[in-house]
């Protein structure tokens, strides 16, 4: 047995008493609940926020708890722009700010997460479960070599935005405590921090990744996000073999020459691979996994920017609530309020998160559904936002944020967008992109497209999302019957037509959208 898997053995085996514990609090789930409230409570007391809601003033008390109301980031954003002023000071969370995360806002372009220690031990307790799952319950691995991955932070000039507190992690490690972090980086296909271009972190992480031949596990988001990495690979493949030759084995290289090239061969040892694969994402998954065939593709479970919620557990075969760590709460479809235990099969909940980084009774937006139970504690299966929101590959554009979109681009154009409006996911032979289709002619169309193309990627993700060419460009498209298209013929009184589709349409000839009929909701 070789060092490393003497390693991955010790891991799996420290990581018995946390599973333990973990399945206890299954049993247990309002038991679990209550202590985190109480973790969270005695932490909120001592910052400014808590007292602003009258906490403090005596011993914590679970009854406390109603005091903190149901929030939103708009309602948070005041306190979270004095923490963001006064780094050092207990204004949301009483811990140090390790750095501040971006996500993109429904109202506005960003978001900002502030990660504390608290919060890292939340995300490294759900990475030591999963992890030590997969030891157990996956599939055979030797080596561990693994790739861990977050869309890199890309700055054309480096010396520019120089901030007291970072941005944002750099990649998944960064998300997890210090300690643990060490004994990954054994494992670790490491790739750099920051990036003047796109390009140079492909062409770096495309050199990592081929000087892997022992690969066995990737650890992604977007499955899109590994397709269009490998595209970029075949084109570049000349270049990566003469950049490559002497370091990998000539084999192995020319199977880059091959078209298509057999990725299942260039990483024979491959085992699993970590990426969402629901929803807007299940079709890139499903090429995923006919590039990968012999490859567990395995779905994330709810990770938001701002907190652990579910993780998948092959063991339990489900996406169970990180319950000793996170206080989850739901509304269901009347604005009633549930906690994990009370949760019934097949209804529709929003999630509203507590978590131990400062963020307190937070409605996330996403809906979950109760598709199975692990002793008392319900597994939770994704099923969408609660808003509008369109996301197939990450990209979260809101409704209310294209409707800033178009309006601050109707002020850039110095001129209306009349007529029918509709922002829509378009999947096409070339790619996904967004098109705009309207039902009249615009004054400029090329320039539309460029003033709207610039305004959506004022949103993080979505920028990110064309940076990697998971998204292709916006287009706009006219077509006088387009309603009819969408919908059928319907009167006008009769059908809300709306800005925002969240799921893509297909293009044919002449391109013109061929849209769904009877489009649920409308």
């Amino acid at each position: 047995m070789g060092p490393k898997s003497i390693l991955m053995q010790g891991f799996k085996g420290a990581c018995g008493p946390l599973q333990w514990q973990f399945d206890q609090a299954l049993q247990r789930p309002d038991l679990a609940q209550n202590r985190v409230k109480m973790v969270i409570l005695r932490r909120l007391a001592k910052t400014a926020y808590g007292a602003s809601l009258g906490l403090g003033r005596s011993a914590p008390n679970l009854d406390q708890w109603q005091r903190v109301p149901l929030v939103t980031y708009g309602d948070l954003q005041p306190w979270i722009d004095r923490q963001r002023q006064a780094v050092h000071s207990a204004i949301l969370t009483p811990d140090r700010i390790l750095f501040w995360e971006p996500t993109s806002g429904s109202t506005g372009p960003r978001k900002w997460i502030p990660y504390t220690p608290p919060l890292i031990t939340s995300f490294s307790l759900l990475f030591c479960l999963w992890a030590a799952d997969i030891l157990h319950h996956g599939p055979p691995l030797r080596s561990g070599k693994t790739y861990l991955c977050i869309s890199p932070e890309i700055i054309p000039n480096p010396e520019e935005g120089s901030s007291p507190v970072p941005r944002s992690g750099t990649d998944d490690t960064d998300y997890i405590h210090p300690l643990l972090a060490r004994l990954l980086d054994r494992f670790l296909v490491r790739v750099g921090q920051r990036f003047r271009t796109v390009e140079a972190f492909r062409w770096e992480l495309a050199l990592n990744l081929l000087r892997s031949p022992d690969l066995e596990v990737m650890s992604l988001w977007s499955p899109s996000f590994l397709t269009t990495q490998l595209a970029f690979m075949a084109q570049q493949g000349a270049a990566l073999r003469s950049a490559l030759g002497g370091e990998v084995a000539p084999d192995r290289l020319r199977l880059l020459e091959v078209d298509p090239v057999p990725w299942a061969e260039v990483w024979p040892d491959l085992r699993l691979i970590s990426c969402w694969d629901r929803r807007g994402a299940a079709d890139s998954a499903a090429a995923v996994r006919r590039l990968f065939p012999q490859v567990l593709v395995q779905g994330k479970g709810l990770l938001a920017t701002e907190g652990p919620v579910t993780l998948p557990l092959l063991r339990l075969g489900g996406f169970l609530p990180l319950l000793s760590q996170v206080v989850l709460e739901f509304l269901d479809e009347q604005g009633q309020i549930w906690g994990l235990a009370a949760l019934e099969q097949g209804r529709l909940y929003e999630v509203v998160l507590s978590q131990q980084g400062g963020l307190c009774r937070y409605r996330l937006g996403d809906r979950v559904q109760v598709s199975g139970w692990a002793g008392a504690t319900p597994c939770l299966e994704f099923v969408g936002r609660g808003e509008t929101v369109s996301d197939q590959v990450g990209e979260k554009l809101a409704l209310a944020f294209v409707e800033g979109c178009l309006a601050a681009g109707e002020e850039v154009l110095g001129w209306p967008i009349v007529g029918f409006r509709c922002l829509a996911p378009v999947r096409s032979r070339s790619g996904l992109f967004y098109a705009l289709v309207l039902d009249r002619e615009p004054v400029d169309r090329s320039r539309l497209a460029t003033v709207l193309e610039a305004q959506l990627r004022l949103g993080f993700h979505y920028d990110r999302a064309r940076c990697f060419d998971q998204l292709g460009p916006l287009q706009v498209w006219v077509d006088p019957q387009v309603a009819d298209r969408l919908w059928g013929h319907k009167r006008l009184g009769d059908c809300k037509y709306p800005l925002l589709l969240t799921e893509p349409i297909e293009s044919i000839f002449q391109g013109k959208p061929s849209l769904p009929r009877n489009h649920d909701g409308y």
